[in-house]
């Protein structure tokens, strides 16, 4: 079955950096754009960013300049760098595809 499982949260300071995965199984990964979501305590899921099949990645605003999608089809993984973090961008962050979405992994930016 279609298996998508997120990991690389933590804490970390304002301006810091984390790289979240996500490793999927159950699925033909290399013909799927994937994205990451996220989900601020109190508040609606956001697209974070996405990657195409063809490797283009695309950003929302919020993120754009700080967080680097990137997919690696032979291990079946994508990935999010985040750099420069905020306290807004604490939440749970999610990958996902058209056939599900991940239980998430909790990022916290705090001092």
């Amino acid at each position: 079955q279609v298996q998508l499982v997120e990991s690389g949260g933590g804490l970390v300071q304002p301006g810091g950096s984390l790289k979240l995965s996500c490793a999927t199984s159950g699925f033909k990964f290399s013909s799927y754009r994937m994205r990451w979501l996220r989900q601020a305590p109190g508040k609606e899921i956001e697209w974070v960013s996405e990657i195409t099949i063809s490797n283009n990645p695309n950003y929302n605003e919020p993120v754009k300049g700080r967080f680097t999608i990137s997919r690696d089809n032979a291990k079946k993984t994508v990935y999010l760098q985040m750099n420069n973090l905020k306290p807004e961008d604490t939440g749970v962050y999610f990958c996902a595809n058209t056939l599900g979405r991940g239980q998430g992994t909790q990022v916290t930016v705090s001092s």
